[in-house]
């Protein structure tokens, strides 16, 4: 496999058949002002929220391995296939739906990629296969991949792992809690109530 290298700025075009040919292995980052899918998805959440959109978000590290692998056909035959090992990582600002304070959401993307020949092999594939299926061109995008994938690793419901504050639904509940057992000791309680009468008619 060869070396590790970066390829020259803005240029995220990858053959993956010559790229697996050569074992070659990618790095590089992502301005995150170039993720304008992901910041988009990241205004409406926080819209949704009822939340200023962010202000800025973080540049996404990502590594991209191409490899063949040789593989057994029924026809006893074999074939080489391209394989592609993805990895990105970044952190995306949020709103935790709980306490509805903002928080930094780390994303991490660590895939296995397949390529097949044409969307009939992938739709045909795609229920028996482990691995996630793309369909091979000799001009694949990485950089459109790998914000795909990002936006895949955002959470469905933005949460804190543990809230830093105590919850606005939890508070209120407890305070109605409150009231309730307060309520609760200024009423006369009915056994003591019967208890008074028994004596008044001894």
């Amino acid at each position: 496999m060869s070396a590790p290298h970066s390829p020259s700025p803005g240029s995220l075009t990858v053959d993956p058949r010559a790229a697996a040919r050569e074992g070659r292995v990618l790095r590089g980052t992502l301005a995150a002002a170039t993720l304008e899918r992901l910041l988009d998805s990241l205004a409406d959440t926080a819209r949704q929220s009822g939340q200023p959109a962010p202000a800025h978000s973080h540049d996404a590290t990502w590594s991209a391995g191409f490899e063949l692998r040789e593989h057994a056909t029924d026809e006893r035959q074999t074939r080489h296939d391209v394989w592609l090992h993805l990895e990105a990582q970044t952190q995306v600002p949020l709103v935790c739906q709980r306490c509805l304070s903002p928080y930094l959401e780390p994303l991490s993307v660590d895939r296995w990629f397949r390529f097949v020949k044409d969307e009939a092999t992938a739709d045909a594939e795609d229920d028996s296969a482990e691995e996630d299926l793309l369909v091979l061109d000799p001009r694949l995008d990485l950089a459109a991949l790998i914000e795909d994938e990002l936006l895949l690793a955002l959470p469905l419901i933005p949460m804190h792992g543990q809230c830093p504050q105590p919850l606005p639904l939890a508070t209120d509940a407890a305070d109605e809690a409150g009231d309730a057992s307060g309520d609760a000791a200024k009423r006369p309680n009915p056994f003591a109530v019967l208890q008074a009468l028994q004596k008044k008619r001894d």
